[in-house]
């Protein structure tokens, strides 16, 4: 489909064919990056044990940070170039990709200094202690050696989602995991490497993910002039990147700090078992969301174009068609999940027997799942429509204003269960704000569209 086929889609297609057409790769692309951390999850938790498991837990959000910055610059480069193909603004395509080139070295140098020398202090933060905390610096450490790869593999990843190739975009993520299994199963299993291999064996998937985005640009595939072996440094685009993909970074910056709370409290309160029981939950949970992660970023073309190109009743209607969408798309797979919830648990730690506690815990974390989509629709929808300062306040005060005190407190005099519970009532909380939010957007879009009739 080329460029101007595409645009004109985006642009004037019924918008259900059109969330069909971006989100089916992009939902499979996303399933196929989470499927990721399910795999590091069932090698470690099979063949290495409980105990390793529970210090790749402790690592596990210190290594998201990666991808936070992979989708600060992804996400912003993918805003600015939806707008830009909306406007036809051909200046800003053509030096996009030099300037992604210039933040990813940077970013990627900054952090896997920081990480290298205080790996053990931040792991040590995320309440590790003795063997955990050995099993989660070495985590820790060698995915750090690979960072550059972590964010320009999906930085580049979701520049191609914001042209709205998302087949291209998911062929790239298939490539990516085939090689991460392949590489975690020789080095865990057939080598016995333990953690040291999961980490690896990731690192060489995020390799292989990054060159596929670097072969897809330089074979002329791109819908924009792509350059993608210039490295730039434009004030003006930077900045663009900066502010629109700054509530991504937010996201993850804030979800390690979750980490951080809840894994002290459970640390504190808990066992080695509790820790390793929430790392299965939370992974679980996560992963469950993935697809709402694909609905995202089909999102983002979708809004950002028919926003640049002034279209605001689409822009509106994008939002909600994406989230009812989500929702549908959640429904089967959570039902599953609440009927019989072992057959998850299981596959990560076959040798532990969940109690009817347990059971509950894992249901009142999962209960809202059809619903979230409308916060993580909303978290796309603002960026790209370039009210990044709105997603941005959601992703601190989901944080700061409701995890810190919630775990802070309800644990310590109500027990590990108020974890779970707290987790639900924010959640709860932060839907309803969210469609405030949006509503509140919707007007003013309205507005805009009466200044031009």
């Amino acid at each position: 489909m080329n460029k101007n086929k595409q645009k004109r889609m985006i642009l004037n297609d019924n918008l259900w064919k059109v969330t069909f057409q971006l989100a089916w790769p992009a939902v499979i692309a996303m399933v196929l990056y989470g499927l990721n951390t399910v795999f590091d999850a069932f090698f470690v938790g099979r063949y290495v044990g409980e105990t390793a498991f529970a210090g790749v837990s402790l690592a596990y959000p210190l290594t998201q940070i990666a991808l936070g910055f992979g989708s600060l610059i992804g996400v912003g480069a993918g805003s600015a170039l939806s707008i830009a193909i909306g406007k036809g603004d051909k200046e800003t395509q053509r030096k996009l990709l030099g300037n992604v080139n210039y933040l990813n070295i940077v970013v990627s140098i900054g952090f896997m200094i920081i990480g290298i020398i205080f790996a053990k202090s931040l792991v040590g933060m995320m309440g590790g202690s003795g063997e955990e905390l050995s099993f989660g610096v070495n985590y820790f450490r060698i995915t750090l050696y690979g960072a550059f790869f972590w964010i320009a593999g999906l930085a580049g990843n979701m520049i191609v989602r914001a042209e709205g190739k998302m087949k291209s975009a998911a062929v790239m993520m298939a490539i990516g995991l085939l090689v991460n299994i392949a590489a975690n199963y020789i080095l865990i299993v057939v080598f016995n490497m333990g953690v040291e291999g999961a980490a690896i064996g990731t690192n060489i998937g995020m390799i292989v993910y990054t060159v596929t985005s670097f072969v897809y640009f330089s074979r002329k595939k791109a819908t924009f002039e792509a350059k993608p072996f210039t490295i730039k440094r434009n004030k003006d685009i930077i900045k663009q990147i900066m502010s629109m993909g700054m509530p991504s970074l937010i996201m993850s910056v804030m979800s390690l700090v979750q980490a951080i709370v809840v894994l002290n409290a459970i640390s504190k309160f808990g066992t080695t078992s509790d820790i390793a029981f929430y790392g299965v939950v939370f992974r679980i949970f996560t992963f469950m969301l993935t697809p709402i992660f694909g609905l995202m970023r089909a999102l983002q073309p979708v809004a950002g174009i028919n926003y640049g190109g002034e279209k605001y009743d689409r822009v509106i209607r994008s939002f909600k068609v994406f989230a009812v969408a989500g929702t549908v798309l959640m429904l089967p797979f959570w039902l599953i999940m609440m009927v019989s919830p072992n057959l998850a648990l299981n596959l990560m730690l076959p040798d532990k027997n969940f109690i009817a506690t347990d059971i509950m815990n894992f249901r009142i974390f999962m209960a809202l799942l059809p619903v979230l989509p409308v916060i993580f629709m909303g978290m796309t929808y603002f960026p790209a429509i370039n009210k990044g300062k709105v997603a941005s306040i959601m992703g601190i005060a989901r944080q700061l204003v409701f995890y810190v005190p919630v775990m802070l407190i309800m644990p310590r005099f109500f027990g590990m269960q108020w974890v779970y519970i707290g987790a639900f009532l924010i959640d709860f909380i932060m839907v309803l704000w969210t469609v405030f939010l949006a509503k509140r957007e919707f007007n003013g879009l309205r507005k805009k569209k009466l200044q031009l009739t």
